[in-house]
């Protein structure tokens, strides 16, 4: 009788698990109390994940959250916020988060992300990075509420939408956008139901699962070789510093203050706010 294979040893992560679910093996953000939020131990164990991935379990690994929303982007208190005036670290605290996604782009594996629910700021960092998203129709995708920084998130979307589009994204606070409109703009592949987001990644695995393990690492790499021709590599090496820059600036300190006096929930609601009407 042929053995059956035992499978891979789970390791014991506080705010994510590992799903083997045959082709697939997902990697679920589970930390929903917090919207997901990225915290310094969930990037850490997020690292882990995917260099254990590289030679544990299915073929093609996928992206989800858990609870209402695939991921409200970074922590503000732990991870979103530079801890002194210090320039160089802040730099290379910013860079340390980017190259954790570039790992997504590096992965020998396919990668694919299932977005439902909501997909902020740092999240829509890491889809970028991934071979495809897959997103439900009525998802919101897009930037952090406050503007604290520049330069650090919008530039990545850049290469998938356009120069033009990023930096509508970018200079309108809060921007966010829907699914359907994340496909027509090229930063997702295919917009269906929520309740088929992860059904439909499970399908699409199962058939990138029919290609030879070497096959799929080669033919992914083809591209990406294409597109760090392109810049988008010496691209993601460069945000990290134009956010850095701003983080130490006047009007940035004087928002920090500001939210610190109102509030969090008060200062994204002024921000959501219509401009008012000039009186003629």
């Amino acid at each position: 009788m042929t053995a059956v294979a035992e499978p891979p040893a789970q390791p014991d992560y506080a705010y994510l698990r590992i799903e083997h679910r045959g082709p697939i093996s997902w990697i679920v953000l589970d930390r929903p109390d917090k919207a997901n939020a990225l915290s310094n131990a969930m990037l850490d164990e997020f690292s882990d994940a995917l260099a254990r991935l590289a030679d544990d379990g299915g073929p093609v690994i996928g992206i989800r959250g858990e609870g209402k929303g695939f991921c409200a982007g970074y922590d503000v208190d732990q991870v979103g916020t530079p801890k002194a005036a210090d320039p160089v670290a802040d730099r290379e605290r910013l860079a340390r988060n980017v190259n954790r996604y570039l790992a997504i782009w590096d992965h020998p594996k396919p990668v694919i992300a299932a977005v439902h629910g909501y997909c902020i700021a740092g999240a829509t960092q890491l889809c970028v990075f991934t071979d495809l998203t897959i997103v439900a129709d009525d998802a919101r995708i897009g930037e952090p509420a406050l503007p604290l920084g520049g330069g650090y998130i919008a530039p990545l979307w850049a290469p998938l939408v356009g120069p033009k589009r990023a930096k509508e994204l970018a200079l309108l606070p809060g921007n966010t956008i829907d699914g359907t409109t994340a496909v027509e703009w090229g930063w997702a592949n295919h917009a269906v139901p929520a309740d088929q987001v992860v059904s439909t990644v499970e399908e699409m695995a199962a058939r990138m699962a029919r290609i030879p393990a070497d096959v799929l690492r080669i033919k992914k790499l083809s591209v990406n070789r294409t597109m760090d021709a392109m810049g988008v590599r010496t691209a993601a090496a460069a945000v990290p510093e134009m956010d850095a820059l701003l983080h130490l600036s006047p009007s940035v300190q004087q928002l920090r203050e500001w939210i610190g006096e109102v509030g969090l929930k008060s200062a994204i609601s002024e921000f959501r706010k219509p401009p008012g009407r000039t009186q003629q």
